[in-house]
């Protein structure tokens, strides 16, 4: 009854975890999602409307296009009078420091030469002198007015009529009386005198610029309630364009009611809410397993609440294009660190969710649908770097491609097709090479271990494989020859090979602290022999738990750490177990003393690990190698796992074992190269 109660509150509280979930990344992806005022449309100019009859629902105006706004505002800038004020006291000072420099004449001329330059700075300062920045500015259109203003008085100025500071000092050598001094009069720094006596009022100018370009209509006509605007198959020519452009601008210039935006939400929860609840019920009838493990189910989620976040983020915003987004990142994850289904179906759901936010849904589901399916079958077995580059590569053609294919369906003429699309899938492809490094970040967030890192692991060159084969040269090559038949198992049952290699060959690390008491290291001379059974069965076990020390110490992943401590099992130290008690019949043995520290193999891979382990070590004790020999070591050690309970903890089956025994019987005998027996002769 206990029992019952114990699974009843179980299923209860898996369904609260399931449920709770959903339910946040449904408010999470909901949360960001735009609130679209009106429908909005893919079209293009040239190019027959895909959709059905469109009726406009409201009177709305045709608004001119930017570049017809932009031809009218510099037409009538041409005709715009910027103000300027006259600064009256410039003159009065400039002309007074002037004669007081040269009270006593200007040195090699006569008096009267003060009084001529005073007036003719007089009649500059009177035509104006302009900053010659804005002037250079002005004057490239020689038409161009100014509007000077004294006092209350405005009046209008051809630009040619005024001077520049440099124009001004030039224009008093025009006069033949200064001209022909003009080599004393340089001596004079006369430039010294002029300075801009016009000044830019910017306040009055920009509040008439303003005031004259509102006169400019936005809009070239109206478009009246029920009016049609297009039907199906039209060719969208560049008036309907203009139209429709408009007909999208009205709709989000609407002030949408709260009943609206409530509608709204509800219908985006509702379509989020049955994706992700699909998805959940897919992870709940074929992938249960998943639940059981936090950080597949957390890089499961966070991916398909990440992207239509920052698809909703990109569309709100108007960021670019959402097709620069590496969208096919996500699939390669789930595709390294779980399986190709998973994949397929977590992608599927990510994508439709994304489609909810973006304006052209047919053309963005079918473009990344392939980018996801290309990605996935070109990552089947990820065992180097260059694969990452070949699957951008790949991912590139295949989006281009198809995205081709849509535009040539819709259009034949190729002149018209939009080529700036293909820069936004190269940029893509540059964004799914940060994968590789992503995934290493991924790996220590989440806990996972990629075959990347395996092919590292197994690498005999990095310094814990290489120490263990300088201490331990014989257990080192045991632990190879378990590599190569523990992988040819993996590969016969359909298991992980790679992982099942990498935790073959750090099995056994922590006999390197006391190597020569393993028989794989001994040169002749046993040191068990001095020993008592249960000091040898203890430091025979003990190389379970030095083994987990020095991966705790090399930063092991956690999966290789389980080869560890399952290799054995919760088995026993037989041989040192069975000898003392041969040798006290009589005593009541504690089996914990020779007993492995355990846990058994809860995974395919470790059952398979300790099948290799057991019997490649027991093959070297055997007298002769022939097939019975071979054959019955086999089945008898096997049998006798099976029997013992070792594997009432993983799922692997009696078929499965059954292919363990049949490959492990054959690379023995191709080991040992056992030959058939030769029948006597006879008398």
């Amino acid at each position: 009854m206990i029992r019952f109660r114990n699974l009843e509150n179980h299923y209860w509280r898996n369904v609260a975890s399931r449920t709770a979930l959903v339910i946040v990344a449904v408010v999470m992806i909901v949360l960001f999602l735009p609130r679209t005022k009106g429908k909005l449309f893919h079209y293009d100019e040239g190019k027959p409307w895909m959709y059905g009859q469109l009726i406009a629902k409201f009177d709305f105006p045709i608004f001119k296009t930017d570049e017809a706004l932009k031809a009218e505002r510099d037409s009538m800038m041409k005709h715009f009078q910027p103000y300027y004020n006259v600064n009256p006291s410039i003159e009065a000072k400039k002309i007074e420091q002037f004669k007081t420099a040269y009270k006593n004449g200007i040195p090699g001329l006569p008096q009267l030469y003060v009084e001529i330059i005073a007036q003719h700075l007089h009649d500059i300062y009177e035509a104006g002198v302009i900053d010659p920045q804005q002037y250079s500015k002005l004057v490239k259109d020689s038409d161009n007015v100014i509007r000077v203003v004294t006092g209350k008085q405005a009046v209008s100025v051809p630009i040619n009529k005024t001077f520049s500071t440099l124009g001004a000092y030039e224009h008093l050598f025009v006069n033949p009386t200064l001209g022909s001094k003009r080599a004393i009069l340089q001596q004079c720094n006369l430039n010294e005198y002029i300075e801009p006596n016009l000044i830019y009022d910017k306040d009055r100018s920009e509040t008439e610029m303003n005031d004259m370009l509102s006169l400019i209509p936005q809009a070239s006509g109206m478009v009246l309630e029920g009016q049609r605007i297009i039907d199906r198959g039209d060719i969208v020519d560049a008036k309907t364009y203009r139209v429709l452009n408009s007909f999208e601008q009205a709709m989000e210039k609407r002030n949408a009611s709260e009943a609206e935006i409530t509608s709204t939400i509800i219908g985006q929860s509702i379509y989020v809410l049955i994706l992700i609840g699909l998805f959940t019920l897919y992870l709940a009838l074929f992938r249960r397993d998943y639940f059981d493990k936090p950080r597949s189910i957390s890089l499961l989620y966070v991916m398909i609440v990440i992207f239509p976040i920052l698809t909703s983020l990109m569309m709100e915003h108007n960021i670019l294009s959402v097709y620069i987004l590496p969208f096919s990142m996500a699939p390669i994850f789930f595709r390294v660190f779980m399986d190709s289904r998973t994949a397929f179906i977590a992608h599927v759901t990510m994508i439709l969710i994304c489609a909810v936010a973006v304006k052209y849904q047919y053309e963005f589901i079918i473009v990344q649908l392939v980018a996801g399916l290309i990605a996935i079958y070109s990552l089947r077995e990820l065992s180097k770097r260059s694969q990452i580059f070949l699957t951008a590569l790949l991912v590139t053609i295949g989006s281009a491609a198809m995205y081709l294919a849509l535009q040539l369906i819709q259009s034949d003429d190729l002149s018209k097709l939009d080529h700036t699309m293909y820069y936004h899938f190269g940029v893509n492809a540059f964004f799914l090479l940060f994968t590789y490094p992503l995934m290493l970040v991924i790996e220590k967030t989440f806990g996972f271990v990629s075959t990347v890192t395996m092919f590292e692991l197994s690498n005999t060159n990095n310094e814990l494989l290489r120490r263990l084969s300088e201490v331990a040269p014989g257990t080192f090559q045991h632990s190879i020859t378990v590599g190569n038949l523990a992988t040819e198992i993996a590969n016969r049952i359909g298991a992980k090979s790679q992982l099942v290699r990498t935790g073959a060959l750090y099995h056994d690390i922590g006999k390197m602290l006391n190597p020569a008491f393993f028989t794989e290291n001994q040169a002749g001379i046993n040191p068990h022999d001095k020993l008592t059974d249960l000091e040898s069965a203890r430091i025979i076990i003990s190389h379970v738990t030095e083994g987990l020390k020095l991966a705790e110490k090399y930063n092991l992943p956690r999966e290789i750490k389980e080869f560890i401590t399952t290799h054995h099992g919760a088995g026993m130290a037989k041989y040192f177990y069975i000898h003392y008690k041969n040798e006290h019949p009589d005593e009541e043995v504690n089996e914990d003393l020779f007993r492995y520290p355990g846990p058994n193999p809860f995974t395919r891979e470790q059952a398979i690990l300790m099948m290799s382990d057991t019997v490649e070590a027991a093959s070297r004790s055997l007298k002769e190698y022939t097939e019975d020999s071979i054959s019955e070591l086999v089945n008898r050690l096997i049998d006798g796992q099976v029997a013992d309970g070792n594997f009432t903890d993983c799922p692997i089956t009696f078929r499965d074992i059954t292919a363990a025994k049949a490959v492990l019987i054959e690379r023995l005998k191709s080991m040992y190269h056992t030959r058939i027996q030769y029948p006597t002769l006879k008398a």
